[in-house]
């Protein structure tokens, strides 16, 4: 439960309300996080807030990426290089990684939630002998919203397929304009053996993981990652509470076919 100190070390601008940081331990390194999980990051004197490492930095580093929504955000975003802030963690349950040998993955990130599924495809890229095929489907709001564009040529070159689609186009987007769900059109996938992994709004995944599952893509092989208001990280407060989940410490990653009769339930 006590933070440990780390400074930030970079500091890149992903969009215009989104950074990521990339820190470094100033006493000691956290254990190993998993693709997946989530630290607890404190700005001094405001608060803590629940962040999924989008990847490490360095021997011992993290990769933070951080939207300015609410107090403790918009501190965390605005801090420098040389400054300090505190964090707690590796918390929940990651993805479930490796996949089998041969196995298709199908990752679907719709705005921020590419930030938790970046260790995972940059893991199927450094693995990329033991996956058939990998699809990584990316939505967001505008094209200035799609997060980590200078990566996906880097995908690409891993022989990943990047699909990206976006609900409002710019006067000078090429792209596909639409829902990301669309992008399954395109898929070169064998739902016989897929695995997908999901991370965006709930009505996303809702929709996302239904349209997988139509596809016969098998439930128990569809995960997503789930969000309520983590506390403690610990699984003790109860506000991340999602009908018998905890979620910091049963999520915030939870299989289909556990996850989506909970999100059907309103106001759950």
């Amino acid at each position: 439960m006590t933070p440990a100190r780390y400074r930030v070390m970079d500091r890149f601008a992903e969009t215009a309300d989104t950074v990521t940081l990339a820190l470094e331990p100033v006493d000691r390194p956290l254990p190993v996080f998993r693709p997946g999980q989530f630290a607890m990051l404190y700005a001094f004197g405001v608060g803590e807030v629940p962040i999924s490492v989008s990847g490490r930095y360095g021997p011992a580093g993290l990769l933070h990426t951080v939207r300015a929504v609410g107090a403790t955000s918009a501190a965390l975003h605005t801090l420098q290089p040389g400054r300090m802030l505190g964090v707690r963690g590796p918390y929940g349950q990651g993805w479930p990684l490796p996949a089998r040998v041969g196995a298709d993955l199908v990752v679907v990130a719709g705005g921020l939630g590419l930030a938790p599924l970046r260790p995972l495809i940059r893991h199927a890229a450094a693995d990329r002998a033991r996956y058939r095929r990998v699809a990584v489907l990316i939505g967001a709001r505008t094209p200035d919203g799609l997060l980590y564009p200078d990566e996906y040529d880097t995908w690409r070159a891993a022989d990943i397929d990047v699909l990206t689609t976006v609900d409002r186009a710019a006067a000078d987007w090429t792209g596909r304009v639409g829902v990301v769900t669309a992008l399954y059109d395109g898929l070169r996938t064998d739902p016989a053996r897929t695995a997908g992994y999901l991370c965006g709004p709930e009505v996303m995944m809702r929709f996302a993981a239904r349209d997988l599952l139509r596809r016969g893509v098998a439930p128990d092989r569809v995960w997503l990652s789930l969000e309520r208001n983590m506390h403690c990280g610990t699984g003790h407060c109860g506000h991340c509470q999602l009908g018998p989940l905890l979620l910091c410490r049963d999520g915030p990653v939870a299989r289909c076919d556990r996850a989506l009769p909970l999100l059907a339930i309103r106001e759950l």
